[in-house]
């Protein structure tokens, strides 16, 4: 018998930090979800890795085995950065010896892997807060393990984090152990306005719909679109269907966004570099509001494939997810164009602006009964104002006035979609 291992079947592999959002440029790793010689299956979670908007699970969309981790908890990395070493082979757990693992190997593994988890979003929901002045220490400075938010909120709060007891994974300090959580009403104001720290996904937001208002010269343009054939087609398919399970408009809504933009392809893509870029394929992102303030804009890729009931079932699940704070990282595939329903709010309809870098957004108001002039008789029907924000770099009114007419012959026929 040898007295050595035989060398791993195959070489390693590298998983690298994901893009999740057009606009993220690095993240830091909060929580490992998998440690060295678990195995992993499509689809399970990793770790739980912090953005500028929110904390996600991260799925792995291979399996192997995990060989060691390439970056320290609360380290920020730039997307792109290796994380994670897998190996193809299941015989074999040592480490590459060229890629160096920086957290040690967890002391137990089952060698079973995690079970598939439900990926959550959790949503930052801002609390009051009033800036204060803490003692200064004479302690020694210890090695502090804070998450990127928790940074840059002590800075603006001018809070020593080496005065704080971190909750995190490995004692790190995560944004909530900061003491002014729970210190509402008991701290003098301060002498002098000073700035606070805010909802990290509305300065986000914000600075996104700066710069797109900066940036992008847009044009709107909208259309009024008669529903009657589309509510009795909707009435019809949902006649046999568990309450659970039936089809709304906002499913028409994007099945017909997505058909549209398949024959207009110059408004999916996007503006980048001086120049239009065309997506490789038709991702429609919706934006979902959330009840604590703030919005999410989850992908339904390749939405023009995919039949209305399919549609309304991602649907379904996103707008759940979203608003209960599971989200998953599957769905922040960059969209190629983005749909706004707000008429379930009671807007008439929507004036939007376009999330950079796409170079379309598509808005829905309320259905209302309005007049309507249909073989010579003015009938009340159900009409939506269907509204079109561009850009104008990539596309001229024409093109625009072009893809509405689609979206309306679409929604007034709704059995071709």
């Amino acid at each position: 018998m040898s007295e050595t291992a035989p060398p791993p079947t195959a070489t390693a592999r590298i998983f690298k930090m994901p893009s999740l959002g057009a606009d993220m440029e690095s993240a830091a790793v909060l929580e490992w979800l998998v440690q060295p010689g678990d195995l992993v299956q499509r689809g399970d979670v990793i770790a739980r890795v912090e953005t500028e908007k929110s904390d996600i699970d991260v799925e792995i969309w291979e399996k192997g085995r995990v060989i060691a981790h390439l970056v320290e908890i609360g380290e920020d990395v730039p997307v792109g950065t290796p994380i994670l070493q897998l190996g193809t082979s299941v015989e074999s757990t040592d480490p590459i010896s060229a890629t160096p693992a920086v957290v040690a190997p967890s002391s137990s593994s089952t060698g079973t892997g995690p079970a598939p988890a439900q990926v959550r979003e959790r949503v930052f929901i801002p609390e009051p807060v009033a800036e204060h002045d803490l003692p200064p220490t004479s302690e020694p400075a210890r090695d502090l393990r804070a998450s990127p938010l928790a940074r840059s909120m002590a800075s603006a709060l001018d809070i020593d984090l080496a005065t704080i007891a971190g909750s995190g994974p490995e004692g790190a300090i995560i944004a909530r152990d900061l003491p002014f959580n729970s210190m509402e009403g008991t701290v003098e104001a301060p002498a002098k306005s000073q700035p606070v720290a805010i909802d990290r996904m509305r300065e986000a937001i914000a600075t996104r719909m700066a710069r797109a208002n900066h940036e992008i010269p847009h044009y709107h343009l909208e259309r009024d679109v008669d529903l009657g054939t589309a509510m009795d087609w909707l009435e019809r398919s949902n006649e046999c269907v568990p309450p659970g399970e039936r089809v709304l408009p906002a499913a028409l809504f994007v099945k017909a966004v997505a058909r549209s933009m398949a024959e207009h392809p110059n408004l999916n893509g996007f503006w980048v570099d001086d120049r239009f870029q065309a997506g490789d394929g038709v991702h429609v992102g919706m934006a979902i509001s959330l009840r604590t303030g703030g919005l999410v804009i989850p992908t339904i890729v390749n939405a023009d494939r995919r039949t209305v009931p399919e549609v309304m079932s991602s649907l379904r699940e996103m707008v759940a997810g979203s608003r209960s704070g599971s989200m998953r990282s599957s769905w922040m595939h960059e969209a190629t164009v983005t749909v706004t329903n707000l008429g379930t709010n009671g807007a008439d309809r929507v004036h939007g602006v376009i999330f950079p870098p796409q170079v379309a957004l598509i808005g829905f108001g309320r259905i209302a009964a309005r007049p309507w002039v249909a073989e010579e008789q003015v009938r009340p029907r159900p009409v939506v104002t269907i509204s079109l924000a561009a850009d104008h770099r990539a596309t001229d009114g024409a093109t625009g006035s072009r893809l509405l007419s689609t979206l309306a012959h679409s929604l007034e026929h709704p059995e071709e979609l």
